[in-house]
């Protein structure tokens, strides 16, 4: 029977373990009896009305029978402490659910949803086993903050990190610390003001001593984070990729084409599909759709893929509010909702814009094909020698370009998380192609269909005359009118090509990169060209390596590299294609 009426309690006090007092908003049914209970836990805000309706409807969770707990965590608008990302979630997630299941309403039982930071409370919360929870559904998250999260092989995510402070998180700390009006007004101004001209402090170097944050006095973390060694142990603390054999719980992971937690997201799900304890290591679930960052709309970038792709009418089924309802029921209210009995990965397939159920993930039935870049030594722009094509090189002329930290290729697109116009999805990349310093190659016309679902790798042949640099990778599916819109992209610091541990400078000797454009699923269609573009920045997604063995993060001090890549029978640079056979498209 559908709930017709809703109690809504406003700031409900949860002590934690150390004496401090959280608070939440509860939303539960107006009537007698016990529920149970979905939480999510952020540091949003939980009474702006876009932690309901943009993601999910709590209401009509409510109006199904369970009770919805949103919390402030710990040092973000009503809740008592000190907000630090991610270091007090463990302890404070564990602490919250075992509270939310002994309210007088509550059955006992205790799910938790959430989508980016309050997908990783979740994970948080349930690497600590409390025992009262039995389901989550992480969307769009991370595992940890190295490793797609504030930095993607060694590169930092510099428009990340410093509009998600900024934006998102200083605002409340401005509050906190100026409590009459008037100084408030001033600093929120002061605040404003640097947004409105971020694309200027984006190039702002060094980082340690960003203006935009530092002369308001709040969000030290940040700084914490700028001055902290990625081999630092204290990354550990708030990460899970060593504790998956910790879940005991079902988890439905949520991820889209073009998120930027999408590695991190399928990586939760295929680990903990291996380790985790008991029962969850059996029901682990993921759905990706052609999806931007908490963006589910039909249309993203510059690209519709149709009604049924939206997280409004999935597959032209259901909405992610009703999958929600359909999972929690299961684990929470014992219902019979046939999900555990579907497929454990659902995917949209671009291109054919479909949706398809599939068992594994990877796919068990993928033929990993190398596509090698060749030309005459002129692959720059798209108007270049460049080609890509199955076919091995022989001896052939390297490419080289010059990369200018002072003029980086910008960001157009892509799984972006940072503030700017229509910076995330699928882009056309022609105007980006026009560029010197970016090496292009090109496949023939396609005569068949070809799928690529999987992880895309980039192998990379290449040396420099600087003593750091980066190198950058992008799939792009170009249309027969020459519309070239991109999939996937990678970057990889020389410095930390093997891992955390700094390696040293370089000396111009040849090394063999291994960039990682994280997973796409497409269908290049006849008629169709696979792309490849390789250069040195994207920026402002990723700092621009400054080439001098410092990083834009302490120092302000450039240096243009001289990069040649080489594609040999010795040397032969090609990108890895998850490939589906031609008969299952």
């Amino acid at each position: 029977m559908e709930i017709t009426q809703i109690l809504i309690e406003k700031n409900v006090p949860c002590t934690m373990r150390d004496g401090t007092v959280l608070y939440a908003n509860i939303y539960r049914p107006n009537q007698e009896g016990e529920f149970p209970v979905l939480l999510t836990r952020l540091p949003y805000g939980k009474d702006l009305p876009f932690y309901s309706h943009r993601y999910l409807d709590t209401n009509r969770l409510v109006s199904n029978g369970y009770v919805v707990i949103i919390q402030d965590v710990r040092g973000r608008y009503h809740s008592e402490g000190e907000f630090h990302p991610f270091t007090y979630e463990a302890e404070d997630g564990y602490d919250t659910v075992e509270w939310a299941a002994s309210l007088p309403y509550s059955s006992g039982k205790v799910g938790m949803f959430g989508l980016s930071y309050y997908g990783f409370t979740q994970l948080l919360a349930a690497a600590e086993r409390p025992p009262h929870l039995h389901a989550i559904f992480p969307a769009m998250t991370l595992n940890d903050q190295r490793d797609g999260g504030f930095y993607q092989n060694g590169a930092l995510g510099l428009g990340l990190m410093e509009t998600w402070t900024l934006e998102s998180i200083v605002p409340d700390l401005l509050r906190r610390k100026h409590r009459d009006a008037k100084s408030y007004a001033e600093a929120i101004k002061k605040m404003a003001n640097s947004m409105n001209h971020i694309d200027e402090w984006y190039r702002y170097a060094p980082i340690k001593d960003w203006p935009p944050i530092e002369e308001l006095g709040v969000a030290e973390f940040f700084f914490d984070f700028m001055n902290r060694d990625l081999e630092d142990d204290v990354w550990k603390k708030t990460s899970i990729v060593d504790k998956y054999d910790r879940f005991n719980v079902p988890a439905y992971h949520v991820g889209g084409w073009y998120d930027c937690f999408l590695n991190s997201t399928i990586q939760n799900y295929t680990e903990m599909k291996k380790k985790a304890d008991g029962k969850a290591k059996h029901y682990q679930k993921i759905i990706i759709g052609p999806w931007g960052h908490g963006d589910f709309r039909t249309g993203l970038g510059e690209r519709s893929f149709g009604v049924h792709s939206s997280g409004d009418w999935i597959d032209l089924r259901e909405d992610l509010t009703h999958l929600h309802l359909r999972w929690f029921d299961y684990w929470l209210k014992g219902k019979d909702t046939n999900i555990t009995e579907e497929a454990p990965v659902k995917i949209f397939v671009m291109g054919m814009n479909k949706w398809r159920d599939e068992y594994e993930w990877p796919l068990a039935r993928t033929k990993y094909v190398p596509y090698y870049f060749h030309s005459e030594g002129g692959a720059n722009t798209r108007f270049g020698d460049g080609r890509l094509s199955t076919e091995k090189p022989g001896d052939e002329t390297v490419d080289r370009f010059v990369y200018d930290p002072k003029n980086p290729v910008p960001t157009h697109g892509g799984a972006t998380l940072y503030d700017g116009v229509n910076t995330m999805g699928p882009r056309d990349q022609r105007r980006i192609e026009e560029r010197e310093d970016v090496l292009v190659y090109t496949s023939e016309p396609l005569k068949a269909p070809l799928e690529v679902t999987g992880h895309v790798k980039v192998k990379l042949w290449a040396a420099t005359d600087a003593k750091d640099t980066d190198f950058t990778a992008k799939l792009v599916d170009v249309l027969p009118d020459g519309t070239a819109y991109n999939l996937t992209d990678g970057i990889v610091r020389a410095r930390y090509r093997n891992g955390y541990k700094p390696e040293a400078d370089l000396n111009g000797e040849v090394v063999e990169y291994e960039i990682d454009l994280w997973a796409t699923s497409n269908v290049f269609l006849p008629g169709h060209c696979i792309r490849v573009e390789i250069s040195s920045s994207n920026f402002p997604r990723f700092d621009a390596n400054p080439n001098t063995g410092k990083t834009m993060k302490d120092s302000g001090e450039t240096k243009p590299a001289k990069q040649t890549v080489y594609h040999n029978e010795k040397y032969p640079s090609h990108v890895i294609l998850p490939i589906i056979p031609v008969e299952e498209v």
